[in-house]
């Protein structure tokens, strides 16, 4: 782990797990070595504040790079706190955004470190699981990397909207559910093969699914927010 994550973890972590209290299940199924894969739903802003903290090893992710130009006291400690927990900056606005972050992710994986994605590509709408993009499945396929599914439950009735402070108080507890590592080396070399990415991708997202209790969407959840 990194000196700064060690940091944020033992002078912020206590104080945010005091406000959220999060309840963590599963969380010795994510392997204490070699490249891992954590995908799961996405609700909230918060979500991406939470997992690294509750979380056995560090857990390095993609997140906009709006994060860390923030200027002020306000924008010097978000890029601070964002880049210490492991989130990797990358334009995702850009034509070749989809690409640079497919390409962050393996190199974080053959590195044997742990990459997380939420595999919708964006936060729910309205709390519904929406389909699955493909880049999780390529990555696993390219890297060999096992799938640990998760599920991050009641962040949205921390946060409704995504967007403001949170809201604490009687009722509103966070959950993170983690299931099974999954094990797709069945699919070897087959990383190009778009029903196997598809079929990889639906079975990460419908152990999500399980794990949440979320009522799933056949449709991206890009297209239903421009709807």
């Amino acid at each position: 782990m990194q000196p700064r994550f060690l940091l944020i973890k033992a002078v912020l972590g206590p104080t945010l797990r005091a406000l959220f209290r999060p309840r963590v299940e599963g969380a010795d199924r994510i392997p204490g070595s070699g490249p891992v894969i954590l995908a799961g739903n996405h609700l909230t802003f918060i979500d991406s504040m939470i997992l690294p903290l509750v979380s056995r090893r560090q857990v390095f992710f993609i997140g906009k790079d709006e994060y860390v130009t923030g200027r002020g006291l306000k924008g010097r400690l978000m890029a601070w706190f964002f880049t210490g927990v492991g989130m990797i900056p990358v334009d995702r606005d850009g034509g070749r955004g989809g690409v640079a972050a497919l390409m962050t992710g393996r190199r974080v994986l053959e590195e044997g470190r742990v990459f997380g994605i939420y595999p919708e590509g964006t936060r729910s709408p309205d709390g519904r699981l929406y389909r699955g993009r493909t880049g999780i499945a390529r990555l696993a396929l390219m890297t060999g990397a096992p799938v640990v599914p998760f599920a991050m439950i009641g962040t949205d009735r921390i946060q409704p909207g995504g967007k403001g402070m949170p809201r604490f108080g009687r009722g509103r507890r966070v959950t993170v559910r983690f299931g099974e590592p999954l094990d797709f080396s069945r699919y070897e070399g087959m990383d190009r093969d778009r029903y196997v990415l598809r079929a990889v991708t639906d079975e990460v997202m419908s152990e999500v699914m399980r794990l949440s209790g979320q009522e799933y969407v056949d449709m991206y959840a890009t297209k239903a927010k421009a709807a």
